[in-house]
């Protein structure tokens, strides 16, 4: 049965072009190409990363932050009360105001008491300053590495400049050190943010968050065993160029360095804009979609290929949409909040949510991706 599985699973007319076999791509006479087996070693590599990030963010990105003189704010703790934490675990963290008043009488608390309680519990729950900062200085680290790296592996290539020689001879492409191994730490480190996803700051683009790990996972595999990748190295790069300005926007925003934070990220909405709105649809899907009809007819893996970057540049648009009202915001001065984080409550609310029953008119509006705000608290 899982023979048979797995025979249909590799079967060739899936993933290759028509009159192609996967022996047509086993090593020979010095080429070597690329084989599925090689993305097992992506899994202890993507450990291996959440290890550095752990002693990077303990051995720089601390220190880094104790420079920038980045402070915790002091947060006063709800005290125990096994009736509130049970509500908030169970049934909801902002209780409306017949929810309050019931938990009013059932703790023995006033309902201004509730209300208190329950703020601070959200409180604790909200990631921290520092840990925000470290977790950007990490990502914007190996984004900026990971930029860098790739343009070398690409630039001095002849489909960097002609797309159409990226089908050239095409499947019978064999690949170098270089690319074998941007591959192979690309994909390792989106495990890796895979892994740690549940553990880093939540933001309110959860869901679309793990869709975009998935299926940059799903399209960086593919595009290994399927030898796509030409194609594939002009993705990764053309990815990297914008992330590693958001996250230095971040970094600089935590620091309060808010002049400095804006001006990054008009760099980084026009970057973003220009690579994953422009380049990306009407050069690199361009090229995957039009350009191998030439060679040959559709197969499963080319509509499978075009799908995942499909879902892909659906998730730039929806980000994208979010971006240009935030630098909108910038521009104009009317950003107040990081719409994409839960901002911080203070107990000066206190009155507010009395009035707006218990926070229930008071959450805070839910955000894309990559946003960062003009506030000294604070993607991708």
């Amino acid at each position: 049965m899982l023979q048979t599985l797995y025979d249909y699973f590799w079967w060739e007319r899936l993933w290759l072009p028509v009159n192609l076999t996967w022996a047509d791509l086993e090593d020979r006479d010095g080429r070597v190409y690329a084989k599925a087996s090689d993305l097992y070693i992506t899994l202890p590599l993507a450990l291996l990363f959440l290890i550095v990030r752990y002693f990077f963010e303990l051995y720089v990105a601390t220190p880094l932050a104790a420079l920038l003189n980045i402070k915790e704010k002091t947060r006063l703790r709800a005290p125990p009360n096994p009736t509130l934490e049970h509500f908030y675990q169970t049934s909801g963290k902002q209780p409306k105001q017949a929810e309050v008043e019931l938990l009013s009488r059932q703790s023995g608390l006033s309902g201004r008491q509730v209300e208190r309680w329950f703020r601070r519990r959200r409180n604790q729950d909200r990631p921290s300053l520092l840990k925000k900062f470290r977790e950007a200085s990490w990502r914007f680290t190996f984004y900026l590495i990971a930029f860098i790296a790739g343009m070398a592996v690409i630039v001095d290539k002849p489909w960097f400049y002609d797309m159409k020689k990226v089908w050239e001879g095409y499947p019978i492409q064999s690949t170098i050190p270089s690319q074998y191994w941007y591959y192979m730490i690309e994909l390792s480190f989106y495990w890796s943010l895979l892994f740690s996803i549940a553990s880093d700051v939540k933001r309110k683009d959860f869901k679309e968050q793990i869709i975009h790990h998935v299926a940059t996972i799903i399209l960086i595999s593919f595009s290994w065993f399927a030898n796509y990748i030409r194609a594939g190295t002009l993705i990764m790069a053309l990815h990297d160029s914008s992330d590693y300005l958001l996250e230095s926007a971040k970094m600089f925003n935590y620091a309060g360095w808010k002049n400095t934070c804006n001006n990054i990220f008009i760099v980084f909405a026009i970057v973003f804009i220009i690579t994953r709105l422009v380049i990306l649809p009407f050069w690199i899907l361009h090229c995957t979609v039009v350009y191998p009809l030439e060679l040959y007819p559709a197969f499963f893996g080319y509509y499978f290929f075009n799908s995942m970057m499909g879902v892909l540049q659906l998730l730039h648009v929806f980000w994208a949409y979010f971006i240009l009202r935030m630098a909108h915001k910038f521009i104009t001065g009317k950003l107040v909040e990081d719409e994409r984080s839960d901002p911080e409550e203070t107990e000066s609310s206190e009155g507010e949510e009395a009035i707006a029953g218990g926070g229930a008119k008071s959450r805070p509006l839910a955000n894309g991706h990559p946003v960062v705000s003009n506030n000294h608290r604070k993607n991708d």
